[in-house]
This record gives structure tokens, C-alpha cells and sequence, in this order.
């Protein structure tokens, strides 16, 4: 994890200080700040810095390695930092739509979305597992010739970046809405509303679901959380109890297709119909939409 994760550690403070007090002005506001939830976000925020800061030195290992067979000298000019900023956050956007598209990588990412509140501390909620998956996807940066400590501050800037968007505070920002990950794109994302389950994938720029058709503008309000929530601020339980399910629905699976299927098909999967992805979700409310026209 970068350093500039760590001095920004007394932002992230104030400025959560700053929207519990402005929200606490809201007359009847339901989605302001729950002591129990916030604890369970920021021991989840501290959880990942630890475990991050202990991967970083596999994770710096195999980097360096690639990047010692690089195939292009990109360099460390203002020209090599234009590209790694496309090049991250397109990466982050595949990184993050195979979490919610893929039943294991789903399981290391799905904490983040388990509170029922949407705030500026959600953003701290980060998972205790994804610090092992994020390699899956961007081993090919320093293959292709980005230096790996260039590397990890960009993957900072936009953690950085997308904190800020994890909040009610902040409305429409016009024709930003067009090119920018913004608050309002980013709570659709957190959204269990059937038609705002796996949008919004972006880290910075939401030109990659524009393009690749998992944009969803905000339309009706949000109902924040996972389809069945957890009813648990538990940190332990909040880490690992999509990975327990995970592993008991292996162990139950009569055949080996389905146990794959319970491993890579999206969640929601079941080997029986007993349960639904979102597509097939949203399939299934399309019959019922044009039946009842």
C-alpha cells in the first residue's frame, strides 16, 4: 500500500467527522451514520491495511520480476504516467466487474457492499482478501513496462479518488456525470435495487461502462446493502461469511460441473434453480414486465 494512503489517514477522519455532522442536520435521514456499522467499517478499513501491507512484499516480488522481462521501456516521464492512468483504470474496471461477476472474486469483494448505510466511512469497509486478487489482474502493468512503485501510487490516487464518491451529500455534477466515476454513479454501484445490481464498476472514469454496457444512471432511490443481508457488524463475519457459503455450497454439489459452477459462474448461481444471478433476475422481471403489458 502506498504512503499516500497513510498520510491521508487524518482526511479520511475529518472529513467523516464533517458529513456525520451535516447529515445529523437532516430532519428524518435514515442513511446518516450507526455507530455498530461505522465500527464494522473502519475495523474492516484497519484489517485490509494490515494484511495489504503483508502482501505487498509477494506482491512487490512478482511485480519486480515481470518487470525485470518487460517487453516495452515506457520510462517514468509525464507521457508514461498519462498511460498507466488509462491503463490502471481500465484494469480496475475488469478487476471489479469479474468481483462481482465471479462467485470466488465475489466473495473477497462483497464485504464492501454488505452495510446498509452509504457514507463516506463505507469506503474504509475494504475487504480482507481482495489484497490477493488484485494481482490476478494487474500482473500485466509491469510486464508491459511500468515500474511497480509507479504502479502502486496510481492504484493509490484511485482509492484516493473513489473515497470521496461514497457519500449523500453530494448530487448531479452535470456534464462530469459523462466521463467521471461520481457520487451519484457510485451509489447506483452499491445499490441492491434489481436494475442497479452490477453497475458502476469504475474506479475513476466511467467511460469503461459506458462502453462496455454496465452503465446505469441513478433513476430511483437506492437501497444500499447485498440482496440478503448479513444483520452482522461482526468484522470476522463480515470478512468471511460469503467464503463460508461459498465453501459449503462446494461441499454440497453433487457433480464437479456444479461445484466449478459454484467457484466461477456469477453469484447467485445454483446447480438446482433454487437461486438466481442478477441477469437471470433481470430476465425474469422482463417476462413478468411484458406479460403484464
Amino acid at each position: 500500500m502506498s504512503i499516500l494512503i497513510y498520510l491521508s489517514f487524518p482526511w479520511f477522519i475529518v472529513s467523516m467527522i464533517a458529513e456525520w455532522l451535516l447529515l445529523r442536520r437532516r430532519s428524518g435521514d435514515e442513511l446518516g451514520y450507526e455507530s455498530r456499522d461505522t465500527r464494522a467499517s473502519l475495523s474492516m478499513g484497519l484489517g485490509n491495511v494490515v494484511i495489504s501491507a503483508g502482501v505487498r512484499f509477494g506482491a512487490v516480488a512478482f511485480y519486480g520480476v515481470l518487470y525485470e522481462h518487460r517487453l516495452f521501456e515506457i520510462g517514468t516521464g509525464p507521457l508514461a504516467w498519462v498511460l498507466l492512468f488509462f491503463a490502471e483504470d481500465l484494469t480496475y474496471y475488469l478487476w471489479h466487474r469479474a468481483s462481482h461477476e465471479v462467485r470466488f472474486l465475489w466473495a473477497a469483494h462483497e464485504n464492501h457492499h454488505s452495510s446498509e448505510r452509504f457514507n463516506l466511512s463505507t469506503a474504509l469497509r475494504q475487504p480482507w482478501t481482495t489484497p490477493f486478487t488484485v494481482p490476478l489482474f494487474y500482473w500485466w502493468l509491469p510486464l508491459v513496462g511500468f515500474r511497480p512503485d509507479m504502479l502502486y501510487t496510481q492504484i493509490a490516487v484511485s482509492l484516493l479518488y473513489q473515497y470521496w464518491i461514497h457519500t449523500e451529500l453530494v448530487g448531479r455534477l452535470g456534464p462530469l456525470e459523462w466521463v467521471l466515476n461520481t457520487p451519484s454513479h457510485h451509489r447506483v454501484h452499491h445499490g441492491a435495487n434489481l436494475r442497479y445490481l452490477d453497475r458502476n464498476h469504475a474506479g475513476v472514469l466511467i467511460v469503461w461502462d459506458r462502453l462496455f454496457g454496465t452503465f446505469e444512471a441513478e433513476s430511483e432511490r437506492v437501497v444500499y446493502g447485498l440482496t440478503e443481508n448479513i444483520r452482522t457488524f461482526h468484522p470476522f463475519r463480515v470478512a468471511f461469511h460469503e467464503w463460508a457459503a461459498l465453501f459449503r455450497d462446494v461441499r454440497r454439489a453433487p457433480t464437479l460441473r456444479a461445484k466449478l459452477g459454484y467457484v466461477f459462474a456469477p453469484p447467485g448461481y445454483s446447480h438446482d434453480g433454487s437461486s438466481f444471478t442478477a441477469n437471470e433476475l433481470r430476465r425474469a422481471a422482463g417476462v413478468r414486465a411484458a406479460a403484464a403489458e
